[in-house]
């Protein structure tokens, strides 16, 4: 019941401390968000209020394997028949995927149109010919679910469908948009992680008979990190703000995802620099949020996909002097 700017507050104190659980919630939220933006009353009433009271976990699921960056080319077919419809597809990297209650799957239900022949559904976790996939060994996030799914004649009724046939690109791009402001504050919360514990380590570090603290070289990457991080946790409470006002905020949300996943990565960089050979190893953290800093450069949207979407923004209402 809290606004934005309350969400994004809690993900990057979540992610300071966890990245792991904080893209569980991410993921989750995804979910709710798209059936509370799109769904109808009897969708809400039966698959959004126990997601909303933390009784159950959701998914979302529109990435394929061969269909990432480029969301409009999935396979995932819906087809309707007498009394509902009939889902046949794969979906890749899915988070929450394999222990979610309930799902929202994008579709092709109208082949040929492209991205405009794609529809949302929702699906309950336990439906027949749902099968999920073994967690996938990734560099990262390593506690937290994700897992490939295969839908194999999964049959729904027609009440299963989010919003009106055609629309789910459409939704889905909204719900992406909201979620690269949450991929931005978990970006910042991993980087205040690197810069807290490379302070901690440069007070109790030695070398060459002084304090590592001392040394104007590695101040002066401790004030490159923290100057950067404030600048992305404007950026991301920007878009946090225009998105509880009601205003457009797609461009907003890119650029805070765009500039804060990429602080948020080179705050890891220096961090374990800074760290030298226990930089590398185990001993420290910093090899951890390294590896998790790199995700928020990937997913929900690449910073490749969030620089097009800035200049497509801006070329579209004219460029500005």
């Amino acid at each position: 019941g809290r606004d934005f700017i309350s969400y994004v507050t809690v993900v990057e104190e979540l992610a300071r401390v966890d990245a792991s659980v904080t893209i569980t919630l991410l993921a989750h939220t995804l979910c709710a968000s798209h059936l509370d933006a799109f769904g109808s009353p009897e969708q809400k009433e039966r698959f959004l209020a126990s997601l909303l009271r933390g009784e159950e976990l959701g998914a979302w699921a529109l990435s394929e394997p061969e269909a990432g960056s480029d969301a409009g080319g999935i396979k995932t077919v819906a087809l309707f028949e007498e009394g509902g419809w009939r889902l046949n597809g794969k979906k890749y990297f899915i988070s929450n995927g394999s222990r979610a209650s309930t799902l929202v799957v994008m579709a092709v239900t109208d082949p040929g149109l492209g991205a405009k022949g794609i529809s949302a559904f929702v699906v309950p976790g336990a439906v027949d010919g749902l099968e999920k996939g073994k967690n996938l060994d990734k560099l990262g996030y390593r506690s937290s679910d994700t897992v490939a799914l295969r839908l194999k004649n999964v049959r729904l009724p027609q009440q299963a469908l989010i919003g009106k046939r055609k629309e789910g690109f459409s939704q889905a791009m909204q719900v992406l948009s909201a979620g690269r402001i949450g991929m931005a504050a978990m970006a910042i919360g991993i980087g205040r992680a690197c810069l807290e514990q490379s302070v901690d380590y440069l007070h109790k570090r030695s070398a060459f008979g002084h304090r590592i603290a001392d040394f104007q070289a590695l101040q002066w990457m401790l004030a490159d990190m923290a100057t950067e991080l404030d600048a992305a946790r404007l950026l991301t409470l920007r878009a946090a703000s225009l998105k509880d006002r009601g205003r457009p905020f797609s461009r907003e949300a890119a650029m805070a995802k765009l500039y804060a996943s990429e602080a948020g990565m080179r705050a890891a960089q220096k961090a374990l620099q800074m760290h030298g050979g226990y930089g590398y190893t185990r001993a420290f953290p910093v090899e951890r949020y390294f590896r998790e800093a790199k995700l928020c450069e990937i997913g929900e949207g690449t910073s490749e996909i969030q620089r097009l979407v800035i200049a497509r923004s801006l070329l579209g209402e004219g460029v500005k002097p």
